[in-house]
């Protein structure tokens, strides 16, 4: 049973940031996030994962964020403001800058786990995730291809929905989402199916409006072949798949547009005209974003039963000890988060004042 907010009222749970890769720039740009919380005017969050790391890690960069072990997330409310809030979950504090180790895999995998008991128990209002090393992982066992799809799989686990989790990129001038996400170019064509665009699409629609407030948001199509196949002299899927897809959807009522050459989709005066475009395929739809807007782009999961978002990059072992991390996106990250569920209902459980 839960409380149904008006739509002046705020949620006042906080948000639960994972701990990401500590080798990488993960915990840096969660701490340089933390110190920038008044000059953003940042939510409460709390860090899952490791005091120890976080405060070595400050120590490392010189960075002045006092620590605070907490043992509920709506602790986070009343010492937020003055400490960076963390839960242990006694996991391991080891790292090395530039190496991502096994030690820590089963930190970063439980950090994500609880992140969702979590939002799902009424504990926390969404989570936003900092970026894990893949291959470290996947050397632990870890058999999902990304966060969107561990996150797919662990919520249907709490719940007896049937989720279709979707990648959305936004920033304040674009927002994207690649049909096949992690998969070989010379694979994408066979995945493209009448199915799949009607999910996705509809997971999109459905997202925008419950998430952004769009009451009927406008979606572009992206052909998969060069100038949208040009009546089928490169290639046939844009006329005999993506087209019937889209017509079926307007008969439904979606503003959905397209097959739209790529090409000639993401320029200032083509972005005006939708609220959110749909690629076929990662790099068609993730270039445009990144180059529009490299450092502040957010990773956002439709389709779940939570809010998820994370910053739009990777673990940077490249940069990682240096003190170069931009902690933009994870910023945006955690103001997208706060935006899309500061309406959301609050589950009827009981209040906790701890405060210290």
């Amino acid at each position: 049973m839960s409380i149904i907010i008006e739509e002046n009222e705020e949620n006042p749970l906080p948000i639960a940031v994972t701990i990401g890769e500590p080798s990488g720039i993960s915990v840096e740009v969660i701490l340089k996030t933390w110190f920038k919380r008044q000059e953003f005017d940042l939510k409460p969050f709390f860090v899952i994962g490791s005091p120890d790391i976080l405060q070595k890690q400050a120590a490392h960069f010189d960075i002045h964020v006092p620590i605070s072990t907490i043992t509920t997330p709506r602790q986070a409310i009343h010492v937020f403001e003055n400490t960076l809030p963390v839960i242990d979950i006694n996991q391991g504090s080891t790292f090395t800058f530039g190496v991502a180790v096994p030690d820590t895999t089963q930190m970063v995998i439980r950090s994500i786990d609880k992140a969702v008991e979590y939002i799902l128990a009424g504990e926390a209002r969404a989570m936003a995730t900092a970026p894990i090393h893949k291959a470290a992982l996947y050397d632990a066992g870890f058999t999902s291809p990304g966060h969107t799809e561990y996150l797919g799989s662990l919520c249907e686990k709490h719940s007896s929905d049937k989720c279709h989790p979707v990648m959305m990129l936004a920033s304040e001038e674009l927002c994207v989402v690649p049909l096949t996400i992690h998969t070989a170019l010379k694979d994408v064509p066979g995945l493209i199916t009448h199915k799949l665009l009607i999910k996705t699409i509809g997971t999109i629609h459905e997202g925008m409006k419950k998430y952004f407030g769009l009451d009927a948001p406008k979606i572009a199509v992206s052909g998969l072949n060069p100038h949208a196949g040009e009546n089928n002299s490169m290639g046939t899927e844009d006329s005999q798949i993506i087209a019937p897809a889209i017509e079926a959807l307007k008969k439904q009522g979606l503003r959905v547009t397209g097959p739209m050459p790529a090409d000639t989709m993401f320029h200032k005066t083509a972005r005006a005209k939708y609220d959110v475009a749909l690629c076929m395929y990662h790099d068609q739809a993730l270039i445009p974003i990144k180059t529009i807007d490299f450092d502040a782009g957010v990773n956002v999961t439709l389709g779940l039963p939570i809010v998820r978002t994370s910053p739009d990059h990777g673990t940077a072992l490249d940069i990682a000890g240096k003190g170069l991390a931009n902690p933009t996106s994870m910023i945006n990250s955690i103001k997208l988060a706060d935006r899309m569920s500061k309406h959301l209902p609050v589950p009827e459980i009981a209040e906790d004042h701890t405060n210290e």
